[in-house]
């Protein structure tokens, strides 16, 4: 499976008629290429090119006369190979941020629905434009509000529009959107899954915490979050995202909950082998009212604590309960 999108850093002189024989003779031989002047001027002292291949990819070439960056969602040429990868926030900033300007461009181009969410275009941008998670990751927003099973698009995009624009998570940006994924193959279970991490990051980031993802702990996990300035001085944090039963093989909500659980505290879980300290936070977002309100109702254990169990709508509002000594205050958590 491709990665999200990255630069390629290429040392050495380059020049136009390089470019032509290295860059775009092998792409259009392999896909059909044009090569032409990219939308937006480049960063001062540097040259560039863009790349529009016949089936849609696109690629971008930067260079001066001692290096170049390359960074597109198509095959690499083999002049590229063995250059090193850097990312949105390694590369130089000018660069950076030409790159990215140019793929916004292309992205509110060819899905102009996402334009009235900059931040959530941006955050998600290495994957929206990824190799061969273009189509999918953008079908899970504009088709399945973003893992929501009772809201609009617009009332799910513009939740968490509002989320990215507050830019707690902008530094860890390429390793979070990175877990909605760059598959070809459309999984709107594992991308709810996923979501589920910045649902809970928006809990801890509204009760006023700090936070940090993937923890590195002494097991060889990483746990999800640690929520930093708790009166403990931080609290590790693992989330899980259960299927409501009308998608698994559970006949109800409790259950339901309880084997998603089982899934980190069994086994060879991150929490089975990490022996206590960790909280776990249940996300039942993707649970109709019917299935979250017998699981409020019966507010059942989920065989590990410290645990929160929560449904959060796009509205912002938020209901659920604990279970063992948590340590974040959550105030709209049930007694």
């Amino acid at each position: 499976m491709a990665r999200p999108l990255r630069f390629r850093y290429a040392p050495g002189r380059w020049d136009e008629s390089r470019i032509t024989r290295d860059v775009f003779q092998p792409l259009d031989a392999n896909l059909g290429a044009e090569m032409g002047a990219p939308w937006y001027a480049p960063p001062d002292g540097y040259e560039a090119r863009r790349f529009d291949m016949d089936n849609g990819d696109t690629a971008l070439f930067a260079w001066t006369d001692d290096h170049a960056y390359w960074i597109g969602n198509t095959e690499t040429p083999s002049s590229l190979w063995r250059t090193d990868k850097e990312g949105f926030a390694e590369a130089p900033f000018e660069v950076s941020r030409w790159a990215q300007r140019e793929l916004i461009a292309e992205l509110f181009d060819q899905s102009p629905w996402l334009k009235p969410y900059p931040h959530l275009s941006w955050f998600f941008l290495p994957v929206f434009l990824s190799k061969d998670g273009r189509e999918t990751t953008r079908e899970f927003f504009r088709d399945h509000a973003a893992g929501f099973p009772d809201a609009t698009r617009e009332e799910a995009l513009a939740f968490y529009e509002s989320f990215f624009a507050t830019g707690v998570l902008d530094e860890y940006r390429e390793v979070m959107a990175g877990k909605l994924g760059t598959s070809e193959y459309f999984d709107p279970i594992r991308m709810a899954a996923a979501m589920g991490e910045f649902d809970v990051a928006y809990l801890l980031n509204e009760a006023g915490y700090d936070i940090t993802p993937e923890i590195a702990v002494t097991t060889g996990h990483s746990i999800d979050f640690r929520a930093e300035n708790t009166p403990a001085g931080g609290a590790l944090i693992e989330v899980t995202r259960p299927l409501p039963p009308n998608r698994r093989s559970v006949s109800n909500p409790i259950a339901a909950i309880r084997d998603t659980a089982q899934t980190k505290t069994n086994g060879e879980g991150q929490l089975a082998e990490h022996g206590g300290g960790v909280t776990l936070f249940v996300d039942c977002s993707s649970f109709p009212d019917d299935d979250w309100a017998a699981i409020m109702g019966e507010q059942p254990d989920v065989r590990h604590r410290p645990a929160v169990v929560f449904r959060l709508r796009p509205s912002g509002e938020v209901e659920g309960y604990s279970k063992g000594s948590v340590p974040v205050d959550l105030p709209w958590l049930s007694d």
